[in-house]
């Protein structure tokens, strides 16, 4: 192999691992189902939560979204912090949805 092609394989395959971004999401963080209700505030499971200052709200591909475009529905973990705000939602991939939840 030369090493032409030998970069080549390697500009080809780098995007590739690039975009593959893996995530930790914290073992206590709860499982519900959420929807947005308007700029700071959510429904999880039903129940309605502010959002806390400086929230994040993170989707399947890790990337941060305004909570006004968190999708109807969507599959989440969360964490509240101490006056029970919502302080960190990630938005579960198909693959983090099919995945037990272990805090059940």
């Amino acid at each position: 192999m030369t090493i032409r092609t030998l970069l080549l394989l390697l500009a080809l395959t780098l995007p590739g691992l690039a975009a593959a971004q893996f995530r930790t999401l914290p073992a206590d963080a709860k499982r519900g189902e959420i929807r947005s209700l308007g700029s700071m505030d959510v429904e999880i499971n039903g129940k309605p939560f502010r959002l806390a200052a400086g929230a994040q709200v993170r989707d399947a591909g890790n990337l941060i979204v305004l909570p006004t475009a968190i999708p109807a529905g969507a599959k989440v973990k969360y964490l509240l912090d101490a006056q029970d705000m919502v302080l960190r939602v990630w938005i579960l991939s198909p693959q983090e949805v099919a995945q037990p939840d272990p805090r059940r």
